[in-house]
């Protein structure tokens, strides 16, 4: 027979065997998230089933391996579109979704507007920030850069 301390270390040591798994998936996800991933692909790689992943990963970070990475998508997205150079149809394959349904049913859900609401809401507060500016208000803004004796 084992020592009870014997099994508990051994349980200890598989979870932050685990751990350590679940944290290289994450670190992938945030570092490939442009690139076709499926939780199949990321568990194999990872040495687990796909729903021993998607259970451990939802413990350890509240959320699916594929919530996770849509979320991460959409993040990025919502950067891209930000900036106001790119439509929409080139963020989404720039985040790697090939879907445009599935990406707005993901960008709304996450954002609330749908991404072409998003672009056009962001250009014009970009628009409004960069009105021009009197003189007076610029010179009362800055401090004096003259020499003081």
């Amino acid at each position: 027979m084992c020592h009870p301390a014997w099994r508990r270390a051994r349980v200890a040591a598989q979870h932050l065997k685990d751990l350590a798994r679940l944290r290289r998936v994450r670190d992938r996800i945030d570092r490939e998230y442009a690139r076709p991933l499926d939780v199949d692909a990321l568990a194999r790689d990872a040495g687990m089933s796909p729903g021993h992943l998607g259970r451990l990963f939802r413990q350890a970070y509240g959320r699916s391996p594929y919530s996770y990475l849509m979320a991460r998508r959409v993040e990025h997205a919502t950067a891209l579109l930000r900036g106001g150079d790119l439509g929409v149809a080139e963020v989404r394959a720039r985040v790697g979704c090939s879907s445009s349904g599935v990406f707005g049913a993901h960008f709304a859900e996450r954002v609330g507007m749908e991404p072409d609401d998003y672009r056009r809401r962001a250009a014009d507060a970009l628009e409004r920030s960069a009105g021009p500016v009197r003189i007076r208000e610029a010179s009362a803004a800055l401090p004096s850069l003259a020499w003081q004796s």
